[in-house]
């Protein structure tokens, strides 16, 4: 049995409402019609592999149930007889053979049928010239906002949206999933916000004139909380009050005597009645 999914293609123009529908890239069409042959070889191919009878074999002979005939003495006989059933021959006909729309590699100008950057981001390079380390390699949403000065809205709704792929997170899986852009694809979003090279390179230079700038403010700030932590270690405020500690009284003259504070030599003079 063929599945649902295979044959879906063949019925699409047929199934399709008669209002305008939004035009499709050259890729999504080219990978419509891949699908749509390869789903009808698919079916060609079961059709060629089914149990049909031999040449010449249009003809067999089945067996009967037996006859009961009634002899009228009361009781019956039974009669067994052949029939001879014809059975048609079922014949289909052969299917159009088809060329398949075969896609040009960008890299080796060879054609292909699919690809992983074909399947996953709509990049017509065959898999013999992936470059995985450097020119095809994927890099993290981070990645390209950090390195590139991409926003979200760049991302997510310029058009065209660029395509990714989900990964768990190899640091901690029960993290959301990872998604992984193409850095061929991340570098033209660049220089399409950006402008150029060198717009771009001039805004990371600004970027991280501001991010220095930020960092030695912080890092000022944190020299000045210290200092003053340390001058308010060292000073300590009299919160006391002070007692005076008095020696011997002297006598001045007749009537008058003073005491001398033993502690911060403060005098006090009285008269003795």
């Amino acid at each position: 049995m063929i599945p649902i999914w295979f044959l879906a293609p063949l019925t699409m123009e047929a199934a399709a409402p008669e209002e305008e529908t939004p035009s499709l890239s050259a890729a999504m069409k080219a990978k419509i019609e891949r699908n749509r042959q390869r789903a009808l070889m698919l079916r060609q191919a079961r059709l060629a592999t089914r149990p049909y009878p031999a040449a010449g074999e249009g003809s067999t002979k089945v067996k009967a149930p037996p006859k009961i005939v009634d002899t009228g003495g009361g009781f019956f006989l039974e009669e067994e007889e052949e029939e001879e059933q014809k059975i048609k021959k079922i014949v289909h006909q052969p299917g159009p053979v088809l060329e398949f729309d075969y896609l040009i590699c960008d890299e080796c100008g060879k054609e292909f049928m699919d690809s992983y950057l074909m399947h996953h981001f709509d990049l017509a390079t065959c898999d013999n010239c992936r470059d995985v380390e450097e020119k095809h390699k994927l890099i993290t949403r981070t990645e390209a906002k950090q390195d590139y000065l991409l926003k979200d809205c760049d991302l997510d709704k310029r058009e065209p949206v660029l395509k990714f792929i989900l990964k768990k997170n190899p640091q901690n899986p029960q993290w959301g999933d990872m998604k992984l852009y193409l850095k061929l694809q991340v570098v033209k979003r660049s220089l399409e916000v950006w402008g150029s090279e060198e717009a771009l390179e001039e805004a990371k230079e600004t970027r991280q004139d501001s991010r220095e700038k930020m960092k030695q403010k912080k890092f000022d700030k944190k020299v000045k909380e210290l200092r003053r932590a340390v001058r308010s270690s060292v000073w300590k405020k009299q919160t006391s009050v002070h007692q005076h500690e008095y020696g011997p009284e002297e006598n001045v003259d007749e009537d008058t005597y003073k005491k001398t504070c033993t502690i911060c030599g403060h005098e006090l003079t009285y008269e003795k009645m």
